[in-house]
């Protein structure tokens, strides 16, 4: 669904009012969620629900990405203003996994999704505050829906730093999801300690996260896929150290340091991609990037269990290690991702090509 999500946000005249349907669609579905829980509901309902939380998402992202621009449309404010959001959204992340534990274990699960339902929900009535003070946009309602997304793919394809960035985050997400879902854990029982071990690993990932955001805020290269490539390679960090058995200590500034390069690449991929893309486009183009960078997660964390039982998941640890660089080297042979300006470039030079293009 993230696809017809960004065909969704391009289309509305107010994406604000698309996330308050989202949000407000996820309220409700998180608070079923609470009851089934406190009822001792039957799986196939509860796994129906949150097939139906994972469509509010995929509806939610792209929207998201274009509420960015209507919010700050000074391009030379967009970095800071991503910035600003990581540093919020990690902060939220780290504090979250503080509490969760502590709820979840004081008053019980179903409590827990009723005040996830209530986030959801103001989260709805903050949005539909801030799109008060943005005007509407002018859109031209296209034939079909199909017709918008060839449109997005020929606007996606034309930026070569734009797909082949996709290309290497879907192997690279794909390896940080099977370290962080099941290898991690995996070598954390093995030899760091078990659990307790392994939630200092994912802290010490999150704070790294906020202090690079908040420095990628401030980060004006003149080429900055390049640094937002070179940064990727800290993904194959928490593998590494993990596969050599490294001690604990070892492992935890690892896992920051892996934080802080790899907000600064999503600080600056997401600063390009709003500069580069025309402001109608933008949530198509972001929901096609976001399909390819998940589309092999879920495979890889498939093939990595049986993997790690075959040789072990030290030695499949090192080999996800060595693809995220080997991703990074491939990337890195794009001249426009070596080359790519940091500048602004006004949106009336791509919005003509764009249109020509369609």
């Amino acid at each position: 669904f993230v696809l017809w999500g960004g065909v969704l946000g391009d289309r509305v005249r107010s994406r604000f009012r698309l996330v308050c349907v989202t949000e407000t669609a996820a309220a409700a579905i998180w608070a079923a969620l609470a009851v089934l829980f406190a009822q001792g509901g039957p799986v196939g309902w509860i796994a129906v629900l949150a097939a139906l939380g994972g469509v509010t998402r995929g509806l939610f992202s792209p929207a998201l990405e274009g509420v960015v621009v209507d919010v700050v449309p000074e391009q030379d404010q967009r970095q800071q203003a991503n910035a600003m959001l990581k540093v919020s959204v990690n902060t939220a992340r780290l504090m979250g996994m503080m509490l969760a534990g502590v709820v979840v274990s004081v008053v019980g699960p179903a409590l827990a999704l009723a005040l996830d339902a209530a986030s959801f929900a103001a989260c709805a009535v903050l949005f539909g505050v801030l799109g008060r003070s943005i005007p509407d946009r002018p859109v031209r309602y296209k034939a079909s829906a199909v017709r918008d997304l060839r449109e997005g793919w020929r606007e996606f394809v034309r930026h070569e730093w734009l797909w082949v960035t996709t290309s290497q985050l879907t192997i690279v997400i794909a390896v940080v999801n099977s370290v962080a879902g099941l290898l991690g854990p995996m070598l954390a029982k093995v030899y760091l300690g078990g659990a307790w071990a392994w939630s200092l690993v994912m802290v010490a990932q999150i704070a790294g996260q906020i202090g690079g955001a908040g420095w990628a805020g401030r980060l004006r290269p003149a080429r900055p896929m390049l640094v937002a490539t070179l940064c990727t390679a800290g993904a194959a960090l928490p593998a590494l150290l993990l596969s050599l058995r490294a001690p604990l200590l070892v492992v935890l500034v690892g896992a920051a340091v892996y934080g802080v390069m790899w907000d600064v690449t999503m600080v600056m991929w997401r600063t390009c991609l709003q500069r580069e893309v025309p402001d109608d486009m933008i949530s198509r183009v972001s929901s096609i990037d976001l399909l390819g960078c998940l589309a092999v997660a879920p495979i890889a964390l498939a093939v990595a269990g049986p993997l790690a039982s075959a040789f072990g998941p030290a030695w499949v640890a090192l080999a996800s290690a060595l693809l995220v660089l080997v991703a990074v080297a491939c990337a890195l042979a794009s001249r426009d991702i070596r080359t790519l300006a940091g500048d602004p470039r006004p949106q009336q030079e791509t919005a003509p090509v764009a249109a020509g293009a369609a």
